[in-house]
Order: C-alpha cells, then sequence, then structure tokens
C-alpha cells in the first residue's frame, strides 16, 4: 500500500533535490513488491506525505515511467506497471546476454578486495534468517562482481533491467527452493572469479540467470 511509502517520507519542501528524495523512494518500493501491480499511484497522497507541490511528484512519475516500473493509464493515473509473463522472461533473456560479459571483464581485473568483498556478501545471503532482506543481499552481492568490469553502459543496463524484474527475482528466491540453489550457485561463482576463470564465471553467471527464469516462469504458469 501507499503508507508503506511513509518510512521514507521526510519534509522536502526546501530541498532541491526533492524529486529524487522522492523517484527514489517510489522506486525502492515497486522492485520490492510494496507497491502492488496495477495499483495507483496518486499524485496529491505523494506530495502531502512528502510535503512538497505536485511538480516534484510529476517529475519522479516521469522518470519511473521511462524505465517502465509505472504506466499513465487513461481514466485512472499513473498506476505499477504489470508484466506478462512474456515480457518477464524476455528481460532474463536479456540479462543472461549482458550480465556473464559484465563478469568476463570483470574477472581480471578483481583485486583481492573486491574478491572477499563478494565472498562476504555471498555468505551474509546464505546465512541470513530474514527474508525480506534476501533480496537486497542478492541484488547487491551481483553487482559487486560486475562493478569492476569498466564497462558502465553495460553496467547500467543491467541494473535498469534488474529494476524491471526485481520484484519477480525477489519472489522467486522464496519459492521452489530458490535461495537454496542461488546460495550454491552465488559460492561457484565467487570460485571461479578466485580463480581467474573468466569463462567459467560467465557460463556460471548465465546458467544462475537462465535456471531463475525457468523456475520463475514455471511458478506463474501454475499460478496463472
Amino acid at each position: 500500500m501507499i503508507e508503506k511509502l511513509s518510512a521514507r517520507a521526510s519534509n522536502l519542501g526546501a530541498s532541491a533535490s526533492s524529486s529524487d528524495v522522492i523517484h527514489d523512494a517510489l522506486r525502492t518500493a515497486i522492485i520490492r513488491g510494496e507497491l502492488e501491480e496495477g495499483q495507483t499511484l496518486r499524485q496529491d497522497a505523494i506530495a502531502k506525505m512528502f510535503n512538497v507541490s505536485r511538480i516534484p511528484v510529476r517529475e519522479a512519475l516521469k522518470r519511473l515511467e521511462a524505465i517502465g516500473l509505472v504506466t499513465s493509464v487513461r481514466y485512472k493515473g499513473v498506476v505499477v506497471s504489470r508484466m506478462s509473463i512474456a515480457e518477464i522472461g524476455e528481460i532474463f533473456d536479456f540479462r543472461a546476454t549482458i550480465e556473464p560479459r559484465l563478469i568476463a571483464h570483470a574477472v581480471p581485473r578483481m583485486s583481492r578486495q573486491s574478491l572477499d568483498h563478494a565472498q562476504s556478501l555471498c555468505d551474509a545471503f546464505a546465512q541470513d534468517d530474514d527474508a525480506t532482506r534476501w533480496g537486497d543481499l542478492n541484488r547487491v552481492f551481483h553487482s559487486a562482481l560486475y562493478v569492476d568490469a569498466g564497462l558502465p553502459y553495460y553496467y547500467a543496463a543491467a541494473q535498469a533491467a534488474n529494476d524491471r524484474v526485481e520484484r519477480y527475482i525477489r519472489a522467486q528466491l522464496t519459492l521452489a527452493h530458490g535461495r537454496d540453489r542461488a546460495i550454491i550457485e552465488h559460492q561457484q561463482i565467487v570460485d571461479a572469479c578466485r580463480k581467474g576463470d573468466a569463462g567459467r564465471a560467465a557460463d556460471l553467471t548465465r546458467q544462475h540467470i537462465q535456471l531463475a527464469s525457468a523456475t520463475l516462469t514455471q511458478v506463474l504458469l501454475q499460478q496463472a
């Protein structure tokens, strides 16, 4: 519900970056699944929550629409975007293309510090019993593996793709033993990175994404 944004709302009346703050709060709520698909985002309510005019709210919503997280619907206003199974599958296919290339470029550039950081995130994901944190830890883990690639355009594209399907990735981790498999696959990827085997790291990343996509598709088809 929109009320869940209240934890991230504040008095932004005098802030020059109020549109950025509102954009980030809405984006986070959408990708975490706190705002449901098809839910209407009422500008007046959001403006009141952040104590601003409707102008920065409108700007934030336009930016979210540009990256596909919200959609303008006639007679209804701005709503959280719905995605078909085919659209979700297409984005996972895109991830399976671009993320292996990122990690292949990153592996020869990874410092010991980067590898240790990736391992610590891998361990945190495996050890955390709070299901609400799995999605955040999974996202940060993958980002840590790609940041050394030196491919900022690819990295940004991967982040944008993940934004679109993040709520589904989080669901997949809690369904059909998704997290149990991810724990094993994450460690295999880190091990390949430590050995400097860029090709294996890329192959494992591709398989990791493809398996998650197949599992999620099966669950969504069953629900449908």
